[in-house]
């Protein structure tokens, strides 16, 4: 079938209604809503409400996410913070962490919070844009359960560990670079799965450093530890591969030892055979833009790099050079009226949500 589009407006009142009936605040149900929105806006559907379920909801009733969402500011100073998030919502806590970075960059030039005792906080370019619309440069990053392997590595021991920049521009669009260090992330397996296709080679490796395709299999083998994503530049160091894997472990890094949280194996949300929550690390960084130099200015010069790259010469075959964000800007262009698609599969499980939640009187946006 064709894909089916479904409005924003409707799918943020409806994924409102059931965190309320799973136990979140509205308050706190709307952050998480217009993270996962914003996802689908800019055409990461990878970490939008195709997530909603696997990600959230079965780990709530897993026991593994709470739902009562208590940040705990464990250590501060005047441009610096750590906060304990106690394994609540992760877009929740993320929301917090980021806006104290940003209240503190206001005061001091720059401000940082690193998070510990978190969870998955979805799309991680919200954030930066967070500080993007205070004329200020954001960068987050996260830490993830295990799924990369080490160059010459078989192991999955990294997360897919994005490493994302906001700035903002004097153009329709702010620059926003949000990358996994892996080549792929688990989101985008999901979505091949859903879809029923197979995986590119070269993305996913098994234990004997052989490629895996199958899309489903791969989910499955991913937990288990017996397959790992490859970082970016791919199996070995004739492509650059040890540079992802460099990158990986620097947000490793960044997202466990300054804060003294959970990392690598410690993420696999299992402990003695039985699920456990996934203690995720988080690191904010803010710098505002006036304490270096005229936020007009700033937005100017860096509005007239992205020109000058995109006006560079193309390559024989190609129509048109984008700059990071260009692509999330055509994409809410387009979907801005239409709301998110949805396959059969996924409208399949929103049916089901309707369901397990008694709000059957939605039941009827999510026909086939």
């Amino acid at each position: 079938m064709e894909k089916k589009f479904i409005a924003f407006d409707v799918l943020e009142e409806f994924m409102v209604k059931v965190m309320g009936k799973a136990g979140i605040t509205e308050n706190d149900a709307r952050i998480v809503s217009d993270v996962l929105l914003q996802a689908d806006k800019f055409g990461f559907d990878s970490h939008g409400v195709n997530r909603f379920k696997p990600i959230y909801l079965d780990r709530i009733k897993d026991g593994t996410l709470y739902t009562v969402t208590n940040p705990e500011i464990v250590k501060e100073g005047p441009t610096t913070a750590v906060i304990d998030g106690h394994n609540g919502m992760g877009h929740v806590i993320a929301h917090m962490a980021m806006r104290l970075a940003i209240e503190k960059a206001k005061k001091y030039g720059m401000g940082m919070v690193a998070v510990r005792n978190s969870n998955h906080y979805g799309f991680a370019g919200y954030y930066p844009l967070m500080a993007v619309r205070e004329n200020m440069i954001g960068i987050t990053g996260t830490n993830a359960r295990p799924s990369i392997a080490p160059t010459f590595g078989v192991e999955n021991l990294l997360g897919t560990n994005p490493m994302t920049f906001g700035m903002p521009t004097d153009e329709d669009f702010p620059f926003l670079l949000d990358c996994a260090t892996s080549i792929t992330q688990r989101g985008k397996v999901e979505l091949y799965a859903r879809e029923g296709k197979d995986l590119p080679k070269g993305w996913v490796i098994d234990r004997n450093g052989e490629s895996k395709t199958d899309s489903r299999e791969v989910l499955e083998d991913l937990i288990a530890g017996r397959a790992a994503l490859t970082p970016l530049g791919g199996v070995g160091e004739e492509t650059g591969g040890y540079k992802g894997y460099g990158y990986a472990t620097v947000v490793e890094i960044l997202t466990s030892a300054l804060q003294q949280g959970a990392f690598l194996r410690m993420l696999t949300g299992f402990k003695d055979g039985k699920k456990v929550p996934y203690a995720t690390g988080h690191f904010f960084m803010v710098m505002d833009i006036n304490a270096f130099t005229d936020p007009e200015d700033f937005k100017k010069t860096t509005g007239n790099i992205l020109r000058e790259l995109r006006a560079s010469e193309k390559m024989p075959g190609q129509s048109r050079i984008y700059t990071a964000g260009e692509k999330e800007y055509d994409t809410w262009m387009e979907r801005k009226d239409k709301g998110v698609p949805f396959n059969a599969e996924l409208l399949k499980e929103y049916r089901g949500i309707c369901e397990d939640y008694d709000l059957k009187e939605y039941l009827h946006y999510f026909e086939g």
